[in-house]
């Protein structure tokens, strides 16, 4: 029998948006600015952890990678570009939104995101209309894979893990989530998703 669900679970970046911040914008910043991309990576990889823990803000961030010297572009001007990387996945959000629609299933994402990127695209890409909490890294200072974020968002939806389902497009967050007895969907893609979710049974909510 397929198993029941009564608590979906998401990542942000890969399955509802586009990342927001990941390598390949990384290298049109550079590209833009005429940056050195070699030591903005540098610099981004050994702060980076603390900004999407929520231990830093943007403009902290900003200082040590970006404007630690002076720069012939504005400070607005690198975070108008950071933020217009996030673009949403509208087929994959429109399916979402159905599927909640049709089995009145509680979402809440489980996401690595630094405060304001992660605050911009919640806004800017309408994501509240269909997630009911979001238990992002810069909110609750964990990061994936941390056994504690997804404990969290369990206990925070009061589900078992057997009545979870998390979908992520990095495979080794859905095995960590998998380890911890949650079921899980390697995201690839919205039609591979799709039929990957025919062996789930979801619990219509009576509220």
């Amino acid at each position: 029998m397929p198993q029941s669900i009564k608590l979906l679970l998401l990542d942000i970046g890969g399955v509802l948006l586009t990342d927001g911040w990941e390598t390949k914008s990384r290298e049109k910043a550079a590209a833009h600015f005429s940056l050195d991309f070699d030591e903005l990576n540098q610099r981004h990889k050994n702060v980076f952890d603390a900004y999407e823990s929520g231990k830093m803000s943007l403009d902290q961030y900003l200082d040590l990678v970006i404007f630690h010297q002076e720069r012939t572009f504005g400070r607005q001007e690198f975070k108008d570009f950071m933020l217009g990387e996030s673009k949403p996945l509208e087929d994959m959000i429109a399916f979402m939104k159905a599927l909640k629609q049709q089995y009145r299933v509680p979402i809440a994402t489980v996401n690595n995101e630094p405060l304001e990127l992660n605050e911009h695209r919640i806004k800017t890409c309408g994501l509240s209309s269909f997630i009911d909490v979001f238990v992002s890294s810069c909110y609750v200072n964990l990061r994936k894979p941390d056994p504690k974020i997804y404990q969290l968002a369990l206990s925070i939806m009061q589900a078992k893990p057997e009545e979870a389902l998390y979908i992520d497009d990095r495979k080794v967050y859905t095995e960590q989530a998998a380890a911890m007895g949650i079921n899980t969907i390697h995201h690839t893609g919205l039609e591979t998703t799709r039929e990957q979710l025919k062996n789930f049974n979801f619990t219509v909510s009576s509220t």
